[in-house]
This record gives C-alpha cells, structure tokens and sequence, in this order.
C-alpha cells in the first residue's frame, strides 16, 4: 500500500482527501466493501480494462477515523485510538460496516469509562486481528471474490488475487508490477510448471501452511525457487532442516550442492559427519563418490565410536561393488586412522581382509599399509587424533569442590566451556575446556542457569553452606560485549531449583529458601522489563528436582519434597493450569539430571531413598510423552550427584558430581550415545565439579581460535 503497487480501490472523503487501496484487504475487515465487491465481481475478473473503482465515503467519515481503518486493516493495530479520536473512528467504522473494530472501540470506551468488560469480551492483539484478517481473505479467495486474474497451467485454471502473488512471489509481482504484456491480462498462460504444485504454492500463498514430506519436499522447493516464492521456499528449507535425518541427509547435501545454497550445504554436510555411524547403512551411502567418501572420512570433524567405524564403513561402500570400487580401496584407506585402533581392533581389520576373497591379491597390499600405519605410525601426541568443534559451546558455571586436602569446600564463580572434543586411541575421548571468565560479585553453586537469545542467566543458588546464604541475585552475561549485567532479584530466595525458557521467558521453579525449607513458588523473568512476578505455584514443595522443556511443554521430575523424601513424580507444568501429574518414574530420585532428545525425556544420576538415609542413583531411565510410560536405558557408570547436563550434538552430556555413599568427587563426564545405547567417558572437568550447572551457548569465533 505504501508504494501504491496493485491497489484497485480509490477511497475518497467528503472533503476530497483520497487513498489507494487494496480492495481484497479492505474486504476482509468491511462488510460494506465486501458486498460491493462480490456484486461487481463477475464484471472484473473478465475485464482486460483498467480494474480500478473507487467508493466515495459519507461526510461522518473524516480523515482522523479513515486513516485508523486503514491502519486497522493492514497491521492489525488501532495505535491512534485515544479518547480525541474514538469519535471519528467509530462513525468511519460504522460507514464502512467494520464489525470487528467497531467492538474493539466499545471495549476501550467501557473501560475509559471505568467498567471492566466480561471475561469473555478479551482484548484482541494486532496479531490476534491480523490472524483474523488472513483467515477471511483465504475465505474470499475460495469464494472466488475479488480475484482479478486466471493462471492457465495446461487446462488447469486457478483464480487469484495479484496482490497475494505478489506478496508471496518475486515471480509474479515483476510480472504484474514491471510493465509486461501480462500485468494487463486477466488469463495468464504458465506452460513451464506442475499444476499441482502451483496449487499447493497458491494455497499456501493464502493459508500460511505447506503440507511437506520427504517424497515431495525437493520438487516443492524447486518450484519454489523457480517462481521465487520465498515464504514457501523458507518452510521447505525449514523441513529440511528440521526434519533432516540419516536416511535423507546425502540427498539434501546433493540438493543443496546443486542449487548452490551454501548454508544448507553446510548444514547437511555437517548432519553426516555428526552421524556417521548411522549414515554409513543406509542405502544412500552405497551411491557416494569415492571423492565424496574421502572427504568426509579425512574430516576431522568426523564423529565415531571408534576408527573401526570408519574402516567398516569403507569395506561396505566397496563390497556394494567391489570390481568397480576395489581400484579406490587403498586410496580411501587413507583416510582410516588406523594409529587410534586398539589391538583388538585391529584384529578385526585383519579379519576382514582376509575374509576378502574377491580382492585378489589386493587384501594383502592392504593389509600390509594398515599394519605398517598400525604399528609404526603410533601417535605420542594428539596430531592423530580426531579434534570436533561443535558450532555450540557447552559452558559450565560456578559449582563447589573440595581443597586438595580435602579439608574443605570451596565455592566457584569461574565460568569454562568445551572448545573441543577430541577422539583419541580406542576409545579413549577428551573434552578441550578454556576458561570463559569470572561471574561478577559472589561465587555460586546450587543455582539455576539458561540461555537465551544469545546470552548466559545466571541465577539465585548458594555463596556458602549455612542459613543466611542463600541468593535471589541474576545476572545475565553478553559473550559478544563480554560483559555481565546486573538484573531484577528474584522476588524469593533460591537454591538446588531449576530454570527453563519459555517463549522469551525464563522461569523458576522451587527450590530451598533455607536450609532444610523449600518452596512450592513459581516465578517468571520478563527480559523486556527486568521484572520478576509470580505465577501458578507447584501443587507441593520441591527442591533438587529436574526440570525441562519438550516440544513447548515444561516437564518436571523427581526432586525432594517438604520432608526431603525422593519422589517418583513426573507432571506437566502450565503457568495458567498448574500441575499435571504424569506417569511416575520407576525410581525415585533427586539432585539428578533431566534432557530432552529425540521427542524423548531421559532421567539420569542423583540420590534415592534407602531406608532412612540416602545413596546413589545410577538406575537411567527414558520417558516417551506419546504413550506416557518410562523405560529404563543404560545405568551410569558411576555416581552423578549434583551433576550438570546439557544435549550437544544429539548426545546427552553428565558433567561432574559427587558419589553419595562416600562423597568423593571424580568430576568425571559421561556422554550418552542414543545409538549405542552406552555411555562414554569423556575426561574430567577443568574446575568445580558439584553442583555446577550447565547449558549451550553460541559464543563469538574469537573466543574458539
């Protein structure tokens, strides 16, 4: 509208003032233009002429209450609604038939004049109208109103509206907008498209949704890209992304090499090396390149179990066609680590090329350049090694440990993260921490942490071990500016609690407010106003419990109740409904750790009730939300008492902790790898090791160099 571009409808007041408008948005708000169109609608869609008519609006209509409806009907909003102008904007929206706005005029005049309105006559958003809005020009659009041209894909008709193609597609809005023969037409052959894909971009042009699976994603997205539909091509991309799985991620690679989309290239080549193991036994993998194969195998940045992995991968990717593929062999071998096999790994390298037969003499020139890598090439430092940089840092922050005279503890305020993750001989992993920083005033420990919108919250906990030190401080940390702010208090004192983020927000749940007192409070971080306010309590008092988040739901687990029983509990909480009790856990836990992957919710580590006194939890356990039930899934190696968690990379990571029969503390990290199904050590942490808190954080590249 603000460039005047496809509107068909002049709207002129009493006093001459005029405006160029879209007929169809008009529509959509007034019953008035409503009805004019639809009465003149069979003359315009068949009239090559100038579409154009113009509607003169009655004396009461001034120009104060045209300008609110046309901000009405294009943004959703009424911003110049005020008291001087509510006069003028109800007589335009009574002349123009505009229910809607009409009712959202009466709401603010009963509340100017201080009578609340019912419950159910609520305030409306401007995305609430705009929604609204959308919803009636679809209608239209399939009443077939106001639709001002035909496309003729090979027999197959659609009637739209120019100003929605040209809104959703670059196409179509050079097409009308540029001058050419077809801006004046009002049938517009299109010889070169799929009808039925054309369909489906139309639909989506007025409805917002793109109905996608992997049989139809790539044609749809290059018929988006052909006609330049660029919220439909975003969706797609989106699937894609999304959706992107190990039998699916090579074709979105050769996709993206393709069109030239780098970042997806990116993305999906980033997806295979991730999960390698998975990808090597899917049909797709048998059709690689050679050069292909070889360059995701010499990747550093490759992620497997062990180099075993990678030599079996090869030997499949050459059997699936070994008179073709036999001459490459070696050349690909290269790019198999041999050095960081183990013995008995390599005897099963042996193994293979003996069992070999169809390449000739061939398996004992290759067996021999393994052996000779094998036995001579034997790393004494970490060059050989297998170094991943994850694009999302794991941070760890604050936490306690003991003095190495293990005397006593002392609390940290030092912040570290994971810059690597190193694969070395066998099975042996390593995590490359560098320090982060310093949190500004106390050290903390039994605190919450999240991240959100780029920066670090770091919140409430414990400074010290008795009464008064408890906190309700939150500071949030910027890794661009490197600087920390101080924020809002929490409005309670807090510690061993849990924080989430919600749409935008953060929330606190629980936790002590002193020794041996905890709290069934709920309250909620607004970043917009550095403001903290309570919303719908727990239905009962928790501290050391878990708490995550899982396709938009906040799932809590276990935890300490009012007389510091273990607790099997699992609910959903909503800050409007409260609690909603689940399936209980099969073991009952506290101070343990709770993650999300894969549409599932994995429980693992903390402390169980045994009689009178507490030990160690090591029992893991899985929740599936579909069937609503738990099952169990590999224990932990060791005890994890007060541990830290985070997901990187689809493996869940347990950081640190105490064992609870002895208190002795390892800082050991342990990672879940879900195709496995095991656990792997991945080193020790560099600093505190209980009660620590963890999350990932996107982190600028001067900090990874």
């Amino acid at each position: 509208m603000d460039s005047s571009l496809l509107t068909d409808l002049t709207l002129t007041t009493h006093n001459g003032k005029s405006f160029n408008v879209h007929s169809l948005i008009l529509a959509a708000i007034s019953s008035f233009i409503q009805e004019r169109l639809r009465n003149g609608n069979e003359e315009r869609i068949h009239n090559d002429d100038d579409q154009r008519w113009s509607v003169s609006l009655s004396p009461e209509v001034d120009l104060v209450g045209l300008k609110a409806v046309l901000e009405f009907a294009y943004t959703g909003a009424v911003l110049s609604l005020n008291r001087e102008s509510m006069t003028s904007i109800v007589a335009a929206a009574q002349a123009l038939d505009i229910p809607r706005l009409l009712e959202f005029c009466n709401k603010e005049e009963r509340m100017n004049e201080g009578r609340s309105p019912k419950k159910e006559e609520r305030k409306y958003s401007a995305l609430e109208q705009m929604k609204i809005t959308l919803q009636s020009i679809e209608k239209l659009w399939l009443d077939i109103v106001g639709c001002n041209v035909i496309l003729d894909v090979g027999g197959a008709v659609f009637y739209v509206h120019r100003v929605i193609l040209a809104a959703s597609s670059d196409f179509f809005r050079g097409m009308f907008t540029s001058g050419m023969r077809e801006s004046h037409q009002t049938r517009i052959s299109l010889p070169f498209i799929s009808a039925s894909e054309l369909d489906v971009l139309i639909r989506c042009s007025y409805s917002g949704t793109l109905p996608l699976s992997w049989d139809c994603v790539f044609e749809m997205t290059c018929t988006a890209l052909q006609l330049q539909f660029q919220p439909s091509l975003s969706l797609c991309l989106n699937f894609m992304r999304q959706e992107m799985e190990a039998s699916s991620c090579l074709d979105v690679a050769s996709f993206a090499e393709a069109y030239e989309m780098s970042e997806l290239l990116m993305e999906s080549n980033d997806f295979v090396l991730r999960n390698f193991w998975e990808v090597s036994v899917t049909p797709k993998f048998q059709d690689l390149p050679a050069e292909k194969l070889l360059d995701i195998i010499h990747c550093d940045d490759l992620c497997v179990p062990s180099e075993l992995t990678v030599f079996r991968a090869v030997i499949s990717w050459v059997e699936a066609d070994p008179e073709e593929r036999l001459g490459q062999a070696g050349r690909l071998m290269t790019g198999v680590r041999f050095p960081l096999m183990t013995f008995r790994e390599f005897r099963e390298v042996r193994a293979i090329y003996l069992r070999i037969e169809c390449f000739g003499n061939k398996e004992a020139e290759l067996y021999g350049s393994a052996l000779k890598e094998f036995g001579f090439s034997l790393p004494e430092t970490q060059d050989q090694c297998r170094v991943r940089h994850p694009k999302d840092a794991l941070v760890v922050v604050g936490g306690d440990q003991l003095n190495p005279d293990g005397r006593q503890r002392i609390p940290n305020k030092e912040l570290w993260f994971a810059n690597s993750l190193r694969s070395g001989p066998g099975l042996v992993k390593a995590m490359e921490w560098r320090r982060l920083g310093e949190m500004p005033d106390k050290p903390k420990f039994r605190h919450g942490l999240a991240a959100l919108l780029g920066r670090l919250y770091v919140i409430g906990g414990c400074y010290y071990y008795t009464k008064d030190d408890m906190m309700k401080s939150a500071y949030s940390y910027d890794p661009v500016q490197d600087s920390w702010k101080r924020l809002a208090d929490m409005l309670e004192f807090r510690s061993n609690f849990s924080v989430v983020v919600q749409e935008g927000c953060l929330y606190a749940f629980g936790g002590d407010k002193e020794i041996n007192t905890n709290v069934d409070s709920v309250e909620v971080y607004n970043p917009d106003t550095d403001s903290w306010s309570f919303t719908q309590p727990l239905d009962q008092s928790l501290s050391g419990h878990a708490a995550t988040v899982l396709d938009g739901r906040i799932f809590i687990s276990g935890g300490f109740n009012c007389k510091y029983m273990c607790l099997v509990s699992m609910f959903l909480y909503h800050p409007e409904r409260g609690t909603t009790y689940l399936a209980d856990m099969t073991h009952d836990r506290a101070q343990h750790c709770m993650e999300p992957l894969r549409g599932h919710l994995y429980a693992a580590g903390g402390v169980c009730n045994l009689q009178t006194f507490y030990t160690d939890q090591q029992a893991c356990e899985v929740y599936d939300p579909v069937v609503d039930s738990w099952t169990a899934f590999a224990s932990l190696p060791v005890p994890h008492v007060g541990a830290a968690s985070a997901v990187l990379e689809e493996k869940i990571y347990v950081l640190g902790g105490y064992c609870q029969d002895d208190y002795s503390e390892s800082g050991l990290v342990h990672r879940f790898e879900p195709i496995t199904q095991r656990w792997e050590t991945m080193g020790k942490l560099p600093g505190a090791v209980t009660d620590i808190r963890a999350c990932l954080l996107r982190l600028p590249p001067h900090f990874r160099l």
